[in-house]
């Protein structure tokens, strides 16, 4: 797998190296030994999947405390805009956001440490997305970022009037009001 090292430290892009043929392609999404030595020694717990259309928004979402979670994202089908904001107190970076399209024909895959929010939009007419957690999830402890937060200035790539949010994800507050 080959690392890419973004603007914010700890926030990671990983390719793997996918084999094609006619037949198609292989690759190892996830090995331990290599995302050990070359990542971190990182401990998933759990396996999360969800399946969107066109213009949903999921995001921004954190776990709070001792129930912060680091997430291994991808896309098995379709593509998405991948975003994580640096939360983490004193950081230099705080505020700061790393965006990356994820798809099923790069197979790019981020790490983002704990210590983040996270959200995509959908690019593509449908996505099937897939990620690992370091921790389990607990409702207690969920914070948000609203989504259009001006301060943050993040661009979903897709028009305002056509992103699809859950009813909790139109009630976020802005990052200044943590």
């Amino acid at each position: 797998m080959n690392i890419i090292q973004t603007e914010i430290d700890g926030l990671m892009v990983i390719e793997p190296r996918v084999f094609g043929d006619d037949r198609g392609y292989f690759f190892e999404s996830f090995n331990e030994r290599e995302f050990r030595e070359k990542v971190g020694d990182v401990q998933f717990v759990q396996d999360n999947e969800s399946k969107s259309r066109y213009g949903v928004l999921r995001g921004l979402h954190f776990q709070k405390g001792e129930h912060a979670q680091a997430k291994l994202v991808r896309v098995v089908s379709g593509a998405v805009l991948d975003v994580a904001v640096d939360l983490r107190p004193g950081s230099p970076t705080y505020g700061k956001h790393h965006a990356e399209v994820l798809s099923g024909e790069n197979h790019r895959q981020m790490f983002i440490p704990r210590g983040f929010a996270h959200g995509f939009s959908v690019l593509s007419e449908e996505v099937v997305f897939q990620y690992k957690c370091d921790n389990f999830y607990c409702p207690d402890s969920e914070g948000a970022i609203a989504w259009n937060d001006p301060d943050l200035a993040i661009d979903w790539r897709i028009p305002a009037e056509s992103v699809i949010l859950s009813e909790k994800d139109k009630h976020h507050p802005f990052l200044y009001e943590h």
